[in-house]
């Protein structure tokens, strides 16, 4: 499936979804899953702002589409979460955060996923490529990596005889991969290959 099917099958769903015969309209199953502790006020910020945007293109959690939705944190508790979501057999499935993501690409390559606030979806493999994602997943990056090319530009500006610096970072966190990468071509340009080599 291409990229902009998965956006249209969650967020333009009413023109993507067809009234099926008898003219019953077949209930939707969106499942959402999010690494976040049970009772969090974030999750239900989320999930309102989802029911909204749903509701404004005539889709009501309840009657035309149900919205079976995971909380939890912790990778046993995920997996569990993930592996009953799938179970349900969705339409699409909608997963927020990194953490809910490699588990959830995982459990399934057939169901639809559309991914929000995922840090490096290309590093972390669950895509080919931002333009073509390949497979049954698409989504939106938590930022864009560009911005963190004005680091080392910023640092250059507040303390211009700077002539070393050092980036500190966690190697686990895909995320990191991104980063340093635009960090280090920005610095080899911005401090003319002087700092370059202390990047690391």
């Amino acid at each position: 499936m291409k990229r902009r099917e998965f956006i249209t099958l969650l967020g333009g769903a009413a023109a993507a979804w067809p009234v099926v015969a008898w003219g019953q309209e077949r209930v939707r199953r969106v499942g959402v899953i999010m690494a976040i502790a049970e009772g969090d006020q974030q999750a239900k910020d989320r999930m309102g702002a989802l029911n909204r945007g749903l509701q404004d293109l005539g889709w009501v959690d309840g009657s035309n589409v149900r919205i079976d939705m995971r909380l939890g944190s912790g990778t046993d508790n995920l997996r569990r979460n993930i592996a009953a979501l799938v179970a349900l057999a969705p339409d699409v499935l909608l997963s927020s955060g990194t953490a809910s993501l490699g588990p959830l690409m995982e459990a399934t390559r057939t169901i639809p996923v559309v991914f929000v606030n995922v840090a490096d979806p290309v590093g972390a493999g669950y895509v080919e490529s931002l333009a073509e994602p390949g497979g049954n997943a698409t989504g939106f990056l938590q930022s864009e990596y560009s911005l963190s090319g004005k680091w080392p530009e910023l640092l250059k500006q507040i303390a211009p005889d700077v002539k070393r610096a050092a980036v500190v970072r966690d190697p686990a966190l895909t995320s990191g991969i991104g980063q340093f990468a635009v960090i280090h071509s920005v610095a080899a340009v911005a401090w003319v290959g002087r700092a370059a080599g202390q990047l690391a």
